[in-house]
């Protein structure tokens, strides 16, 4: 039977999936490994009190980050959070390293709560033949406490100021 256009292609088709099987592997079979990690940390604040989040970029599996190409993070808060930036970029970076960048988030809250500080990063992981550019938005709970009179004016209040013995 003489080829034609139209038995060529099933008859292709086989072959396709035969060479997929004999090197061990199938289409969706295979899950892409992970070529970075998000870690996120927030210590306890205090309202009125300046303070800070991190969101670290940590590569795995053989990548790393990309140490030349843009990295972002465009930040935003719960309403009553103040945030100096509203972008940081590599410049605003705390720790940069071929395996890791670090973004330390400024902000303050006026009142106490649990509040929320969302961070859209930007950024490109590499290993020895390939970049993927990278985008994540991470949620950092904040616990804000409410802000602590000093002991020193607890006491002055209770107490009233001195009195002078005039002469």
């Amino acid at each position: 039977m003489p080829l034609t256009r139209r038995s060529l292609v099933p008859a292709l088709i086989p072959a396709g999936l035969a060479l997929t099987a004999l090197l061990g592997a199938t289409p969706s079979a295979r899950a892409e490994e992970a070529t970075y990690e998000i870690r996120k940390t927030a210590a306890p604040a205090t309202a009125g009190v300046a303070s800070n989040v991190s969101v670290t970029v940590v590569g795995k599996n053989g990548w790393h980050v990309n140490e030349e190409a843009p990295i972002t993070a465009a930040v935003k808060a719960d309403p009553g959070v103040d945030l100096p930036k509203a972008k940081l970029t590599r410049a605003d970076l705390a720790e940069s390293t071929k395996q890791s960048a670090r973004f330390d988030i400024p902000f303050s809250a006026a009142e106490p709560g649990k509040k929320t500080i969302t961070a859209q990063t930007r950024f490109v992981m590499c290993q020895e033949q390939a970049c993927k550019p990278a985008t994540e938005t991470v949620a950092v709970e904040v616990d804000v406490q409410a802000k602590k009179d000093a002991p020193a004016a607890k006491a002055a209040g209770k107490h009233g100021a001195k009195k002078t013995a005039t002469p």
